[in-house]
């Protein structure tokens, strides 16, 4: 356990906790998150974990743009429904991407386990795209990625990141739970 990875767990709580609250401030705090797992994971050899970092930066910026056009008048973040079509597309992108990823990391890296890193960081994509575009359902895609990311962590003795995974799972339920009530979530505010 790093100083580097206790401000990471941190930054990246608060991130998601803000996230659960529908407030803008989640994409600030989630490209600092974003940051500082970078390194982490460079130095853990989970280099699939190490570039989702900075695809996930690319990623809060297009969220961040996102949510700030989606606003109601009296503050709040417009959540949209997610069609079957399009969870089905972009559930096969995760995994032709996962399974891609996971070759190229085994193939061309020393990664450790390639192919579990790959699949979670491909299904963490689809997640924080399914956030940007505000549909609850990058929920339940979140809590199911973060079960098996905390059992990852736990492997290769990142214990404070699989310990900030679990919670991640209940801030899931948490996100959940709020944005289905719609109304209950405070206003966002701008940034």
């Amino acid at each position: 356990m790093s100083p580097l990875e206790i401000v990471a767990v941190i930054v990246s709580a608060l991130a998601v906790w803000t996230t659960t609250r529908r407030s803008l401030w989640c994409w600030p705090l989630g490209l600092a998150s974003v940051a500082l797992y970078g390194v982490v994971f460079l130095e853990a050899k989970l280099y699939s974990d190490m570039l989702l970092q900075a695809v996930f930066g690319a990623f809060l910026v297009y969220g961040w743009v996102c949510w700030r056009r989606g606003v109601r008048d009296e503050g709040q973040v417009v959540v949209r429904p997610l069609s079957t079509r399009n969870a089905i597309l972009a559930l096969a992108a995760g995994a032709v991407a996962s399974a891609a990823w996971g070759l190229a990391m085994a193939r061309w890296t020393d990664a450790s386990l390639p192919y579990l890193d790959a699949t979670l960081a491909g299904f963490s994509l689809v997640a924080q795209y399914w956030t940007a575009r505000k549909h609850i359902e990058n929920w339940w895609l979140w809590i199911a990625v973060d079960v098996v990311y905390v059992a990852l962590y736990l492997v290769k003795d990142l214990y404070l990141t699989a310990g900030l995974y679990a919670a991640f799972i209940v801030l899931a339920i948490l996100g959940l739970r709020s944005w289905r009530a719609g109304t209950e979530a405070p206003a966002v505010q701008p940034l």
